[in-house]
């Protein structure tokens, strides 16, 4: 059990809802992956249309809390509205905010995203701000009354893995009490392990999972390297040495000495 936005989980392992074949595989993969928390995006949909009706139906036979976001916002007034409708649609407080700052790389916009959060904490939101690995960001977010922070590892669907673990690690050290989410650019579940290894409380992936051949055996496997690396830290690991050093002992070992 680890606990967020004083709510206990008992996963490490948030997930997306999109880019899956359908609705079935979206729900076993969820399940696979034993995920407590799901995102969702607020889009607009056709009344009666069945594809979603049959997107919600699977959604809400699942035992999750669902985490809306604000994807595809590029301004902080555009995701302070996108995050007050959420509110209203799914009936919860948390939003994980998005602000994009440039089409290319789907980076965050720094200035944008500190606005929104802030004037969405003064409304009673418990923000989820998707952020870069930058302590400066992280710490002004902080500052506007975020409890939790989303780090990227890389840009959305590039499953590059952890592209700064030197920026990663900063923030842990630096901000020991906030809960630390690496969401996007996670690609395998290694990835996933070197997160939770540097001290990262979770992490939020998607495409990796629902673009995968088989995307209920890639969450199953998700699931269990987010278990070993958070075992990893906890359990301590050794130090890195320039030198190699023996793991067998030598003393005591015996030898030989030619005869003359």
């Amino acid at each position: 059990m680890w606990r967020v936005a004083d709510v206990e989980l008992d996963s490490r392992l948030l997930i997306g809802s999109s880019l899956y074949p359908s609705p079935r595989v979206m729900q076993e993969a969820i399940r696979a992956a034993g995920a407590a928390v799901v995102t969702v995006s607020v889009r607009r949909q056709q009344a009666g249309a069945r594809g979603g009706e049959d997107f919600w139906a699977a959604l809400r036979a699942l035992d999750v809390r669902l985490l809306p976001n604000t994807a595809g916002c590029h301004s902080a007034r555009e995701a302070i509205t996108t995050a007050e409708m959420a509110r209203e649609l799914f009936g919860t407080h948390w939003i994980k905010l998005e602000v994009i700052g440039d089409d290319y790389n789907l980076q965050p916009d720094p200035f944008g995203l500190v606005e929104a959060a802030r004037e969405l904490v003064a409304q009673g939101f418990e923000v989820f701000p998707y952020c870069t690995e930058d302590l400066v960001v992280g710490e002004k977010l902080v500052a506007a009354g975020c409890r939790v922070l989303m780090p990227w590892g890389a840009p959305i669907g590039t499953a590059r893995g952890l592209l700064n673990p030197y920026g990663l690690r900063t923030l842990r050290e630096r901000l020991p009490g906030i809960p630390l989410i690496v969401d996007a650019g996670l690609g395998v579940p290694s990835h996933a392990a070197q997160a939770l290894e540097l001290g990262c409380d979770a992490v939020l992936l998607n495409t990796a999972i629902a673009q995968a051949t088989d995307p209920v055996a890639m969450a199953a496997a998700f699931r269990h390297a987010v278990l070993a690396g958070r075992l990893a830290f906890e359990a301590g690991r050794m130090p890195e040495r320039d030198l190699a050093q023996p793991s067998t002992p030598v003393v005591g070992t015996p030898f030989w000495q030619q005869q003359q």
